[in-house]
């Protein structure tokens, strides 16, 4: 017996009957009659398929049997039996044997269509499947009429936006709005010609990628995308394959899928090249290096979710068929060891335009949508945070029950966690029940939260609930899906949250509402081990993490305490913030890269910096974020990439800075600005700046430039290092310069800049009210243009030390430089030029420098030795 004989999956049944009955009919021919059904069932192929004259030609009875049964599957395989045994004129036997098939397997009117005809009545079977998709609340909605198109950005285009750094704006059109136009562009061939077979769309939680994913197979179904490409196209959720209970093959997976028991399963498998598998949160997937992880590469062989996703991730199941795999932001780097050449695309959440568009879908009355929209659009935090659809959904599900209810729509809060608080809140109290009854249901979903994050269960069956009694409960049917999966024996029941960042938001939510014990110790678990285990900062734990970091501000714990009745205990913020306290921001060796080094195209390791900033952003406590920062004198973020809202953070916690503290960022790639109506440019905001008459564009960098202008900033130090620096980043960083009120170290290596630029930065520089002492320029190229900065160093106030070391300077630089050195209004004391190769004359000059002016310190191997610069300018790169 093959191998699919041998296996345990739900098809086999069926299957061995099949072949039982193919092979009872089979035996029952004479040899004349036999023949007769050889030569027809090779000259009437199947689906433009047949099986090759040379199997045929000697096989008897049993060898017929098992090549019709491997060739078109075991109930196909009765089919095209009994259609060629009507063809030979063997009726007898022929109708024999469709009534012994409906007697063993029951009718089965599919499985006499070929795969050609079974792909119209699978495709209309997608279409009602998935005409509506279920909201958080239940409620079904219309997936046309409530898909709102996203920004999708290719990973081409993100590379092209940041090829070494902090890039120029690209083009508008590179982030695409998902029509179906951009999701055919998904699987378009590269240069080489090549189709991908794997795309990636990655994006933070509730971006919409699972959305996304629901519409391309919809779209798909309608005949919208991949015409002529794909045949069949299954959605997979891997949360759900991952909890399964019990084995189950590729081919029961695609059997679920089916509108009856009687798909052409084998064939459609016979054909992995016209397969479309679509992988939704694929960062679910266990850590590969375990024997459970080893991929499957049997599409019959019953086993594991995770070995059968595995499989198909590798490309070890089904290598020729396509997948299209969504992921949170964080996980790309786990499923890098899994998949085979994937081209990735970023989903960005709604454009302005959008989100107008979602509010108007959502209200469906033209005076609500209007008014909720005004509200939002004027909140600009708020507006901002609509851009995820998960998000917008919750801000506009809190503003029509306050419409509803006649309330003041200035209650609905600004950051994630404060959203979803009011949410929650609102929810709860829509029931109508007492403080205790809340605060007492309240722990009990959040400990099943909890349990499930910190276990990575999503899942939870009736006795989960049951044990913390929950079952049939108010929350449970307010915060909880239920939903019927088949089972070996019987059907099963589970439960999950409305979304898996609710159940993050309760886990974290756990935390702050646990009860302290008799001697003040918490009765279960701390905040301390949470924050111990997520030691990446970029795990599963990672969004619970931000969570609870958002609800550590005093505003959010007085919303706790008046929502629902509970006293948040004060060690819960103390054990953060001892927490972040002792981490630090271990630094990367990024002095020593060549100046031609370029951001890596390949997938970006965790930064561990950047989302712990996310955490302290979360709080929006300044306060508290400038006690966390103290312990980290130096923010270090190094080859990665920053959207627009990683800047937005970014920029938050550099307002926030103590004094003394430093920013380093080296080989770092922003997306371009977004310019806002109506809003203020850095220059007229700037004191005493002069405003030009013509402005150009805003540069990705002008949030955190303005931050840096804020009086409460205590940023002394800051480093740009391998970035690209256009025009325009040059200008907004001059106009900071200008007046930052603590920045005094300013390091600027092998970044590539024009000449314009440097011209800006110097004017910035020289400005009466900057600040900067200590200037560090390595540049590579460009040696006319250091004029500019030379030029300088007649009007700056502050500037005393300046470090050239591995420029290239020119003779007329360098004597223009000492006439400069030698101006009454220079008050430069240290000019260092390690490894900065100088003619004769130019050595000639300095030495005459330095005899003029005694108390300057020229330090360079090829002039008269001097002492060494104070302890600490060596501290360099």
């Amino acid at each position: 017996m093959d191998e699919a004989g041998t296996s345990c999956s739900s098809l086999e049944p069926r299957a061995a009957a099949a072949r039982e009955l193919l092979l009872a009919a089979l035996e029952d021919l004479s040899q004349e009659q036999l023949k007769r059904f050889r030569h027809k069932l090779r000259d009437a192929p199947m689906d433009g398929r047949s099986i090759p004259w040379g199997r045929l030609e000697r096989a008897d009875a049993m060898d017929l049997a098992e090549q019709l049964t491997h060739f078109y599957g075991p109930e196909p395989a009765l089919d095209v039996a009994r259609k060629t045994l009507k063809r030979a004129d063997v009726r007898d036997v022929a109708a024999r044997l469709k009534a012994q098939r409906q007697q063993r397997l029951g009718p089965s009117s599919s499985a006499l269509l070929s795969v050609s005809e079974y792909k119209k009545k699978y495709r209309e079977h997608v279409l009602r499947q998935h005409a509506k998709v279920k909201e958080r609340n239940a409620r079904s909605v219309k997936i046309n009429k409530r898909f709102t198109k996203l920004l999708i950005a290719p990973e081409t285009a993100a590379l092209e936006e940041a090829p070494l750094g902090l890039a120029e704006e690209p083009e508008p059109e590179r982030a695409r709005r998902s029509d179906t136009h951009t999701f055919n562009r998904l699987f378009k061939r590269d240069q080489e010609g090549q189709r991908p077979l794997t795309v990636v769309l990655q994006g933070p939680a509730g971006i919409g990628k699972t959305m996304a994913a629901k519409k391309i197979l919809y779209d798909w179904a309608a005949g919208k995308l991949y015409q002529g490409q794909v045949d069949f196209a299954f959605f997979m959720p891997c949360h759900e394959l991952l909890e399964l209970s019990g084995t189950r093959s590729l081919a029961d997976l695609i059997l679920d899928q089916c509108p009856d028991p009687g798909a052409p399963v084998r064939q459609m498998l016979a054909q992995p090249q016209r397969l479309l598998f679509i992988l939704d949160g694929a960062d679910e997937l266990p850590a590969t290096g375990t024997a459970e992880a080893e991929p499957c590469t049997d599409p019959f062989e019953a086993t594991s979710g995770t070995r059968v996703l595995g499989g198909l991730l590798s490309k070890a199941l089904l290598p020729s068929a396509r997948l299209l795999v969504t992921t949170r932001t964080a996980a790309p780097g786990r499923l890098q060891g899994r998949l085979c050449s994937p081209q990735c695309a970023e989903v960005r959440g709604f454009s302005d335009k959008d989100k107008k568009k979602y509010f108007y879908k959502f209200f469906q009355d033209e005076w609500r949508a209007e008014r909720a929209y005004r509200f939002v659009k004027e909140n600009e935090t708020l507006y901002g945070l609509c851009f995820v659809p998960f998000v917008c959904w919750i801000v506009c599900t809190v503003l029509r029950q306050q419409l509803d209810l006649g309330q003041d729509l200035s209650r609905t809060s600004k950051t994630t966690t404060s959203v979803y608080l009011l949410f929650i809140a609102s929810v709860l109290s829509s029931t109508g029940a007492d403080g205790s009854w809340v605060q007492r249901e309240l722990r009990k979903l959040c400990l099943l939260a909890r349990e499930g994050v910190l276990r990575r269960k999503a899942q939870f069956t009736e006795k989960d609930l049951e044990k913390l009694e929950l079952r049939g409960s108010k929350v449970q049917t307010l915060f909880l899906c239920k939903k019927e999966m088949p089972g070996v024996l019987k059907t099963e029941v589970i439960f999950r949250f409305i979304d898996q960042s609710f159940q993050e938001f309760f886990a974290a939510l756990s935390y702050m509402l646990e009860e302290e014990g008799a001697s003040g110790a918490p009765t279960t678990g701390s905040v301390g081990s949470l924050l111990r285990t997520d030691t990446e900062l970029s795990g599963h734990l990672a969004l619970t993490t931000r969570f609870l970091f958002g609800l550590l501000s005093t505003e959010r714990i007085r919303d706790i305490e008046h929502h629902f009745g509970c006293v948040v205990p004060e060690r819960v913020k103390e054990d953060a913030l001892r927490w972040v306290q002792g981490q630090g921001c271990p630094r990367t060796a990024s002095e020593g890269m060549e100046d031609t080094e370029e951001l890596d195209e390949e997938i970006e390791e965790p930064n561990i910096p950047l989302e712990l900033l996310y955490c302290l952003y979360e709080t929006q406590e300044e306060a508290f974020v400038r006690q966390a920062l103290s312990s980290l004198p130096e923010l270090a973020l190094e080859r990665v990439r920053l959207s627009r809202m990683d800047l937005e953070v970014l920029s938050y916690c550099v307002r926030c800075c103590p004094a003394g503290q430093a920013l380093r960022l080296v080989n770092i790639g922003l997306a371009a600005a977004q310019e806002k109506k109506k809003k203020k440019s850095l220059v007229k905001r700037l004191q005493g700046s002069r405003a030009s008459t013509k402005q150009l564009l805003g540069s990705p960098l002008r949030p955190l430039c303005e931050a840096m202008t804020d009086q409460q900033c205590g940023l002394s130090s800051l480093t740009l290092s391998h970035c690209k620096l256009p025009d325009v980043i040059c200008r907004d960083l001059s106009e900071a310069l200008k007046v930052a009120p603590a920045l005094t170290d300013l390091s600027l290596l092998h970044n590539r800049v024009s000449e314009a630029g440097l011209r800006m930065l110097s004017e910035g520089l020289a400005w009466p009210q900057c600040r900067v002492q200590t200037l560090r320029v390595q540049l590579s190229g460009l040696p006319g243009a250091l004029q500019y900065l030379v030029g300088m160093l007649r009007q700056s106030p502050a500037l005393t030390t300046l470090d050239l070391s591995g420029c290239q300077l020119s003779d007329p630089t360098v004597t223009y430089m000492c006439a400069v050195l030698q101006h009454p209004s220079c008050s430069l004391q240290t000019l260092r030029l390690a490894s900065v190769e100088l003619s004769e004359l130019a050595k000639q000059e300095l030495q005459a420098v330095k005899t003029a002016k005694p108390d300057l310190v020229i330090i360079h191997s090829e002039l008269d030795s001097h002492p060494e610069p104070p302890r600490g300018f060596n501290s360099v790169l």
